[in-house]
């Protein structure tokens, strides 16, 4: 039902494209006879302290299942000639309405024990983005943010004023309870007792998610959703709304992050390892690998990103204990990871 609910919203909603119709007029001029570009998805269900003797089979394979269905979710608007930016709005939606992630329904709780949900998107051809950082009663905030890029003159709106938006453009509020889950207050609560604050979940994962996608026209776009911190307080936001640090995308690169927010918002993580792949004229993996694995490790930051470029290459380089992820890349070929020996 949430799928078909999304494909409406993409094809009727007022001013978007449909799910099989792409506006020409943002795609690169050098690219607009690339009609059957391969294309190809990477997503991303957080990063942290991830190790098998940790994660009990049932839960291992629950995480397998969702993330093979967000990432197919998004996919399947690409094979049927969607845009990268309704592909990327497709897998993160999966993952916001999953209680596994902290993003939407299972978002983690602030020091008054509601949820504030932060998200992002960006297109790559022609840099357009929308954000939305702290509301509390929006289903699935990707969408909002998509909202904010397509139907606003703004790039970033807020708590009760981002909320004021979304109802005139016609989106329903839920009650913030929607988002609450036991295991969410219960981390609340001992993280409250012990006068802490926790980046996700009480294994130190970081339960962010995002999608980067490439599709037919070779036009590059990426989104991130998060709840942020636990126990978190005095509307505290991190990197994931924020363009050029939790999310970027130009004409050849994407990129989604996750990890220690602080740390990606001053090294503005994403726009760093796209720029390093334009400019220093290097691989996006060496980019990728220079900034997680250098640049954020020098600094004492744990994370990861997923990105890929206008070829289809994809890369989920972290420097934490395991990521959830998964991919499709441009030959159909399908994979899932969690932990850091599994190989890409």
């Amino acid at each position: 039902m949430r799928k078909i609910l999304l494909t409406l919203w993409l094809s009727l909603g007022p001013g978007l494209a449909s799910a099989t119709t792409v506006d020409t007029a943002a795609v690169p001029a050098a690219r607009k006879n690339f009609v059957n570009n391969p294309v190809a998805i990477v997503i991303h269900g957080g990063a942290g302290t991830i190790r098998r003797e940790k994660l009990d089979a049932a839960t291992e394979a629950a995480y397998r299942s969702k993330l093979t269905e967000a990432v197919t979710a998004g996919h399947d608007v690409l094979k049927a000639g969607g845009s990268s930016r309704e592909a990327v709005i497709a897998a993160i939606v999966v993952m916001e309405d999953s209680d596994l992630f902290n993003a939407g329904h299972g978002a983690v709780l602030n020091h008054e024990g509601d949820a504030e949900l932060d998200a992002s998107i960006m297109v790559g051809s022609d840099l357009a983005a929308g954000a939305v950082a702290g509301v509390r009663h929006i289903r699935n905030p990707i969408m909002l943010a998509d909202r904010v890029m397509t139907h606003s003159r703004h790039v970033m709106l807020i708590g009760s004023g981002a909320e004021e938006f979304a109802v005139e453009q016609g989106f329903e509020k839920v009650p913030n309870e929607y988002f609450k889950t036991e295991r969410r207050q219960e981390q609340l609560q001992r993280l409250k007792e012990k006068d802490q604050v926790s980046l996700s979940e009480a294994d130190d994962k970081f339960g962010t998610v995002g999608a980067v996608a490439l599709d037919i026209h070779g036009v590059i776009a990426a989104g991130t959703s998060t709840g942020g911190m636990t126990n978190k307080r005095y509307g505290r936001v991190g990197d994931s709304p924020i363009i050029a640090a939790g999310t970027y995308a130009d004409d050849n690169c994407g990129i989604s992050a996750t990890g220690h927010g602080e740390y990606f918002i001053r090294a503005a993580v994403a726009h760093d390892i796209c720029a390093r792949a334009r400019y220093q004229g290097v691989s996006l993996a060496e980019a990728g690998e220079a900034v997680v694995n250098g640049r954020l490790v020098e600094m004492g930051a744990d994370g990861g990103v997923i990105g890929l470029n206008a070829e289809g290459n994809i890369i989920m380089p972290f420097n934490s204990a395991g990521m959830y992820r998964a991919s499709v890349d441009p030959d159909g070929k399908l994979m899932t990871g969690i932990f850091s020996d599994e190989g890409e």
